[in-house]
C-alpha cells in the first residue's frame, strides 16, 4: 500500500510512518515543519519506500500530485498545542479548516480513502465523562479565542463527514485523546514533555491554574495501532473514532509523579491561567475516552500505563542531552491538545 501523511515529520506522523515502512508499505511524508521536525524521521530518510516534502498543505499542485499517487491519505497536519492556538487564532483556524478541505476535495476526485485527525477538544465544556462519539459539542463563547481550535476541527469533522454521505468519498474520523511519547515537543503546550524536562533539568514544574484538572495519555504506539487497525477495517469507514487511553490522572498527580519516576528534587509551581495564557481562559476540568466503538471495530484498546509512558518520555530526553546540550528550560504546563 502507498500512504500519503500531511504533518508526516510531527510527533504522530514519524511514528505512523516507521510502523507503515517496519510492515513493508510505501510512505510520502508532506510538512511545512511549522511544528514537525526533520530530526524526526532523519533515521527514515534511507528508506527507500519513503519520500518526503517539506512543503505547505496548501500547495494545490503538489498536493494533488501526492493524493493522485497514494492509495491511503492520513491527514494529521493541523495547528496544535494550547499556545499557539491561544497565540495564532487566524493560523489555527485557517491551517486546520482549509488543509482539510484541500485534503478531502483532492482525494474525491478518485475516491482515496482519507483518515482525519480531529480532537478529544471538540467535546469542550460537555462534563458528561467518560464522552462517547455520539455526546453534545459544548464549546464556550466565541470571543473567547481558547474554543478556535476546537470549532475548526468540529468543522473538519462536518466537512469529512459531508464528503462521505454526499460524494460518497471513503473518510474515518479519529478522536485524538492527548498522545504521548518519545519526540513529542512541549514547545506548543504539550504537558508531558514539559514536566518531564523540567523534573530532569531539576527546576519547578510549573502547573497551570489548580492542578485538579484530569486527562488521560495515550502512548504514542497505541494510537498507531488503532490507527492502523482502522483503516485497515471497511467497518470504520464514515465513523468518528475516539482513539486515547482511559487512565485518569489529575496534572498535580501527574506532575508529582512525573518527579517521582525521574527521581527530581524539583517543586510544584501554580500558575493562575489569565497569566499564563490570557485573562479569562477556560479550561475543561475532565477529558475521559469511551473506546469501547475503537474496541467494537478493531479489537484494540489502548493499554500502556502512564508509568511506563512517563519512563519512555524520561529516556528519550535523556538520550536527547547525551546528544547534544540541552536548550534552556522551557515553561512546564497543565493543558495538552
Amino acid at each position: 500500500m502507498r500512504y500519503l501523511i500531511t504533518g508526516g515529520a510531527g510527533f504522530i506522523g514519524s511514528h505512523l510512518a516507521e510502523r507503515l515502512l517496519l510492515r513493508g508499505d510505501h510512505v510520502v511524508l508532506l510538512d511545512n515543519l511549522s511544528t514537525g521536525s526533520v530530526e524526526n524521521i532523519r533515521h527514515l530518510k534511507s528508506n527507500d519506500r519513503m519520500q518526503h516534502h517539506f512543503d505547505n498543505i496548501e500547495n494545490r499542485q503538489l498536493v494533488a500530485e501526492l493524493v493522485d499517487d497514494a492509495e491511503v491519505i492520513v491527514h494529521l497536519a493541523a495547528a496544535v498545542g494550547v499556545k499557539l492556538i491561544v497565540e495564532s487564532p487566524v493560523r489555527t483556524i485557517e491551517t486546520n479548516v482549509n488543509g482539510t478541505q484541500m485534503i478531502l476535495e483532492a482525494a474525491c476526485k478518485k475516491r482515496k480513502l482519507v483518515l482525519t485527525a480531529s480532537t478529544s477538544e471538540v467535546y469542550g465544556k460537555n462534563t458528561n465523562v467518560p464522552f462517547h462519539e455520539d455526546a453534545d459539542l459544548v464549546l464556550g463563547a466565541t470571543t473567547k479565542g481558547r474554543w478556535s481550535y476546537a470549532a475548526s476541527k468540529a468543522l473538519d469533522e462536518f466537512l469529512a463527514l459531508s464528503y462521505w454521505k454526499e460524494k460518497k468519498l471513503p473518510v474515518i474520523v479519529v478522536r485524538l485523546f492527548n498522545t504521548v511519547g518519545p519526540r513529542q515537543t512541549g514547545r506548543y503546550g504539550m504537558v508531558l514533555p514539559n514536566f518531564v524536562k523540567s523534573a530532569l533539568d531539576r527546576v519547578p514544574l510549573q502547573v497551570y491554574g489548580n492542578g485538579k484538572q484530569s486527562r488521560c495519555f495515550c502512548d504514542v504506539r497505541d494510537t498507531v495501532e488503532s490507527l492502523l487497525r482502522l483503516m485497515d477495517t471497511d467497518k470504520s469507514i464514515g465513523e468518528v473514532v475516539n482513539v486515547g487511553n482511559t487512565e485518569e490522572v489529575s496534572i498535580e498527580a501527574l506532575a508529582q509523579l512525573v518527579i517521582q519516576r525521574t527521581a527530581s528534587s524539583s517543586t510544584i509551581q501554580y500558575i493562575p491561567y489569565d497569566k499564563a495564557y490570557e485573562p479569562g481562559f477556560e479550561d475543561m476540568m475532565r477529558r475521559v475516552p469511551c473506546v469501547d466503538k475503537l474496541h467494537s471495530l478493531t479489537g484494540f484498546r489502548p493499554h500502556t500505563p502512564l508509568n511506563e509512558i512517563i519512563d519512555r518520555v524520561s529516556a528519550f530526553f535523556r538520550e536527547k542531552t547525551v546528544r547534544r546540550p540541552a536548550p534552556p528550560a522551557t515553561l512546564a504546563t497543565s493543558i495538552g491538545v
